[in-house]
């Protein structure tokens, strides 16, 4: 995806100064990940879930070499070897390798029956689990993990999800944001299961249960790890440009290697690595930018969720566990499955959990990121846009 990114917002600023190829491992255009779930659950196809389609980049005159893995850097030579033994040469190189799903270190984690969540190939190994109603354990109650526990259910699976924390999406959510979360997702036909610990996976050569560290102990016929992810750097490593968690990266996403830059999941930038969709984008347009000989800089982005998670609407954004010296709006209707939290702090607007009722989120963002003064419309804020920017007119 963010591959996919840089090279639109290349075609809007330096169309016609570089000629383009991306290398992907994938057998596909790319398409949008965050969407997967969708697929997994029967709601699109694949090709509905493509980015662009195979005519964009021809007409843009990008070169796609799919199926193929990049596997080595040769500074020198200015050269990328694939795996299909082929040599691409460069003269700005972009490392938007993404990141990896964790597997679990734990006893029978190499058992049959025993896959991730992460891309493409993925989603068609978990359908066929569905379709023939496997019981299924999904490791992790983070988004991956609750999409894939949503898909397989709603595919056909009897699934059971299991997560380490007292909460689910404990990065993304408050606690009562995270209960109507687990209430709602749970009436989709998921059980859930807080607090639980995988201690192993028993079998003797396929999977055919899950051992808590409690001590109970689930049936399942595979096991789904979604716990997590870390950004693919070995092809960066091996090329000896600096990395740390991830591909460290400068405000115009350049490594410490000249003409090399990342971008993604796979880069490090002030020492954070983003896991999200909307960080990568804006160091796409940062990068597209620079590399059109403009100034721009990348400081870092506001880290927020927009997204259907399950089929449930949710979002979050800014200092939403509210830090000292702010103020906390609720609203909380477990009946009609709906929560707000609005953070307030000097005047502005910090911070924004919403489950449910979703469709203010871009507008409660942008007042995040501005810091705009809302003390006009504080007390018609909770109700939406509409109702706000109608108090503020009168």
């Amino acid at each position: 995806m963010a591959a996919a990114r840089l090279v639109d917002e290349l075609a809007k600023c330096a169309l016609g100064r570089y000629a383009i190829a991306v290398i992907g491992d994938e057998p596909r255009l790319a398409y949008n990940r965050v969407l997967l779930s969708s697929v997994l659950a029967g709601e699109a196809t694949s090709q509905e879930i493509e980015l662009k389609p195979a005519a964009w980049w021809r007409d843009r005159g990008v070169t796609l070499k799919y199926r193929a893995t990049a596997t080595a850097i040769d500074m020198a030579a200015r050269e990328v070897t694939t795996s299909t033994g082929k040599h691409v040469s460069f003269s700005k190189l972009v490392i938007a390798t993404g990141s990896s799903a964790l597997r679990l270190p734990v006893p029978g984690g190499d058992l049959k029956g025993v896959h991730v969540f992460r891309d493409s190939r993925d989603v068609d190994l978990l359908l066929e689990l569905a379709t023939q109603r496997k019981r299924v354990v999904v490791v992790g109650g983070g988004l991956l993990g609750l999409e894939a526990a949503y898909g397989l259910a709603k595919a056909g699976a009897d699934v059971t999800l299991i997560h380490l924390m007292d909460r689910l999406m404990e990065r993304q959510l408050d606690a009562p944001a995270a209960n109507l979360l687990k209430t709602l997702v749970e009436r989709k036909g998921v059980r859930i299961l807080l607090n639980a610990n995988t201690a192993r996976i028993h079998g003797s050569d396929c999977v055919e249960s899950v051992e808590l560290a409690d001590g109970r102990t689930l049936d399942a016929d595979a096991v789904i790890f979604a716990a997590g992810i870390r950004p693919n750097t070995s092809l960066a490593k091996e090329a000896e440009i600096p990395v740390n968690r991830g591909i460290v990266v400068n405000d115009q996403m350049a490594t410490g290697t000249d003409d090399v830059f990342a971008l993604g999941e796979c880069a490090e930038h002030r020492g954070t690595c983003y896991g999200l969709v909307e960080p990568a984008y804006e160091q796409a347009r940062v990068l597209a930018r620079h590399l059109a000989g403009k100034a721009a800089a990348y400081t870092g982005s506001v880290l927020s969720t927009n997204l259907k998670v399950s089929g449930v609407s949710v979002f979050s954004a800014g200092d939403f566990m509210a830090g000292e010296g702010s103020e906390t709006l609720l609203l909380n209707d477990v009946r009609r499955g709906t929560y707000k939290k609005l953070v307030i702090a000097d005047g502005a607007l910090t911070g924004a959990v919403l489950v449910g009722d979703t469709q203010d989120a871009l507008w409660y963002l942008e007042l995040i990121r501005s810091g705009a003064d809302i003390s006009d419309i504080r007390a018609e804020m909770m109700f939406g846009r509409a109702l706000a920017v109608r108090a503020e007119a009168a």
